[in-house]
């Protein structure tokens, strides 16, 4: 169960640290995903139960998920002109 609490935006890493999260609400994500010499950026609106479910898992850090911060998914933006 989310605390009601939260303060967004949260931001998230898989560990692996190819892919990055800045979570808006429990309901709205961005997503980077770095390949090689490229990334993707991708928004994401959870209304299906799964991707509901992924973001609770992010802000919960289970699984690979791992706390990351505002600079870090900046310095991507930057660094890939995304």
């Amino acid at each position: 169960m989310m605390s009601k609490d939260i303060d967004f935006p949260q931001y998230r890493k898989l560990s692996n640290e190819k892919v990055f999260y800045k979570i808006l609400s429990d309901r709205k994500f961005i997503e980077i995903q770095r390949m090689g010499s490229k990334a993707f950026l991708y928004e994401f609106n959870a209304t299906k139960y799964p991707e509901i479910l992924k973001i609770q898992d992010m802000l919960n850090l289970e699984d690979e998920y791992l706390t990351s911060n505002a600079l870090e998914f900046g310095k991507l933006i930057d660094d890939y002109s995304l």
